[in-house]
């Protein structure tokens, strides 16, 4: 939703969705908000908690069924096995996206891999489409005053107009846009440590025949797992920023990671939210 900083600060029920690439600061800023009055919706931790939940674990079983002790006990139903999501620890996710490449080292087929890309856009997309429902019941069962949706680094993959409509009609749109300097230290630290990644379908589409024809590999299962995605982030990066300006231009606003930064406390948070909707 559009308002003026005056309707903003007189709003007595502040709604805020946080947009931007993972690492951007998103969870940071959410976290130094007061718990007491603000409720912390986490996408990822509805995704995976709530939506991916069963595939998650079915996916974990299948792993522990190739060791025969495990086995053994699964089928028995003499032990219990299911993911441990947080929201600080979001890796089953992580885990169940999986990546492409070379299945004696861990990776996936590319039917298999697209499989679970399309598991993960509709959850995300009904993770979000969650959100005023749950500002409905935050506020009715347990009083929260405000309520901040903390959304996903993909939200703007998910090619679903509808679903930024019902984000905007129910929430102040805060995009954070990465800096110079910290989308170096993002992009390095994704080559250094690559994690799976959520890509839509048509930019995989095109990414990958390019990467397997740069690097002379005749099939996907060739491809080194962790290859592939450091090679692609770099892209992904810069084909994910005019996307989240666009949803900012359209429907929010627009503040710099390097503002967000130092943001301490609720004060300077709603100072920066005040700047933000003026300018």
């Amino acid at each position: 939703m559009k308002m003026s900083p005056r309707e903003f600060l007189d709003w007595e029920t502040k709604r805020i969705t946080l947009l931007g690439m993972s690492g951007v600061g998103k969870t940071t800023l959410a976290d130094k908000l007061p718990k007491k009055t603000w409720f912390h919706y986490s996408g990822d931790y509805r995704i995976g908690t709530r939506y991916l939940d069963e595939p998650i674990s079915d996916n974990i079983k299948i792993q522990a069924m190739e060791v025969p002790f495990l086995r053994e006990l699964l089928q028995s139903d003499s032990i219990y096995i299911r993911s441990n999501i947080t929201v600080d620890n979001l890796a089953p996710i992580s885990t169940f996206l999986g990546k492409l490449g070379d299945s004696a080292k861990g990776g996936l087929s590319l039917p298999e891999f697209k499989r679970r890309q399309a598991l993960h856009r509709q959850a995300e997309i009904n993770a979000m489409r969650d959100v005023p429902e749950f500002i409905r019941k935050v506020d009715s069962i347990y009083g929260y005053k405000n309520f901040i949706n903390d959304a996903g680094g993909s939200v703007c993959e998910l090619d679903d107009p509808e679903t930024l409509r019902i984000l905007a009609e129910h929430t102040v749109i805060l995009y954070i846009r990465t800096t110079p300097e910290l989308e170096n230290l993002l992009i390095g630290r994704a080559k250094k440590d690559p994690k799976p990644l959520y890509y839509r379908e048509s930019f995989l589409d095109e990414q990958l025949p390019l990467f397997l024809e740069e690097k002379g590999y005749r099939d996907v299962s060739e491809i080194p797992p962790d290859e592939f995605v450091s090679w692609v982030f770099p892209k992904l990066f810069r084909a994910r920023l005019p996307r989240y300006q666009a949803i900012a231009e359209e429907y929010g606003y627009t503040v710099d990671a390097g503002e967000i930064a130092e943001v301490q406390d609720e004060e300077d948070f709603l100072r920066l939210m005040e700047k933000a909707l003026a300018r």
